[in-house]
């Protein structure tokens, strides 16, 4: 579903503030694959969203999805094939457009728009029952602007707009760490079952060590813009975060000062 080959983005290049930010890396992602992506500050990760998003060109290599080369495509065309949810609940939804209102312009992402009534009736009993699924009391609240909702709330509901059309490929980045540990802990719980229902191939990005553990069917720890270790199946059930700890602090010549990852 997902293949990278050889990717390389450098920032601020020939300059004495030169970044490397991804290094000549490679990654294939097979249908419905729930890969988490652990690393330190600086790593890479979020570089590696983005520039599968197109958010900013690459300098090298290739981006294909479902077979398709999409690395000269914008942004806003890859948007077909992508679903995304960020770390600030405040992006991803219209603020002070009512909760209806975001999700029929996620459910018409993509689609021609005719001379027609905005939401119908029956649109609305979809968005109920697909709110009702959240367990947040959101389903009659629909005529509620998003700005008013909690922060848990709206990234509930921007994962329900990221999904409902079954995206190609989902990004999540870093998309609990603005929330408290409990909230945090439902929308997590909210996106396992999204995955997995929908069968969605997912990239989630996370400084919680043990819910990269815990989630997905395969891991990936990045280290100065390149993969430097995965594993999935059985060595993955049997991760501790003691050993991802000790592949980090090998990678790094024990270089913690700092690191959020610490902090997990």
């Amino acid at each position: 579903m997902l293949e990278l080959n050889n990717i390389t983005k450098i920032f601020n290049a020939d300059t004495v503030n030169e970044k490397i930010a991804l290094n000549d890396l490679s990654l294939t992602l097979n249908d419905g694959d729930f890969v988490t992506v652990i690393g330190g500050n600086g790593a890479g990760k979020s570089t590696l969203l983005n520039a599968i998003a197109g958010t900013f060109p690459i300098d090298e290599g290739t981006v294909t999805i479902d077979g398709a080369n999409i690395t000269k495509l914008p942004e806003y065309k890859r948007a077909r094939f992508i679903g995304r949810v960020f770390q600030d609940p405040m992006t991803g939804t219209a603020a002070d457009m009512w909760i209806e209102e975001n999700m029929a312009i996620a459910m018409r992402r993509g689609r021609s728009r005719g001379m027609q009534w905005a939401i119908k009736d029956s649109e609305r009993r979809v968005y109920r029952d697909m709110l009702k699924t959240l367990d947040l009391g959101l389903e009659d609240r629909l005529s509620t602007k998003v700005g008013l909702l909690s922060g848990g709330q709206r990234q509930a509901i921007t994962l329900l707009m990221a999904s409902m059309n079954k995206p190609k490929l989902l990004l999540l980045d870093e998309h609990t760490a603005a929330l408290d540990p409990k909230t945090a802990a439902k929308v997590l719980d909210i996106t396992n079952n999204i995955v997995n229902e929908n069968k969605l191939t997912t990239l989630m990005i996370t400084h919680n060590m043990r819910d990269a553990i815990r989630l997905g069917n395969r891991l990936i720890m990045m280290h100065e813009g390149k993969i430097i270790y995965e594993a999935s199946g059985e060595e993955k059930q049997k991760l501790e975060v003691s050993d991802l700890m000790a592949l980090f602090s090998k990678a790094s010549s024990g270089e913690f000062a700092n690191d959020r990852m610490l902090l997990s």
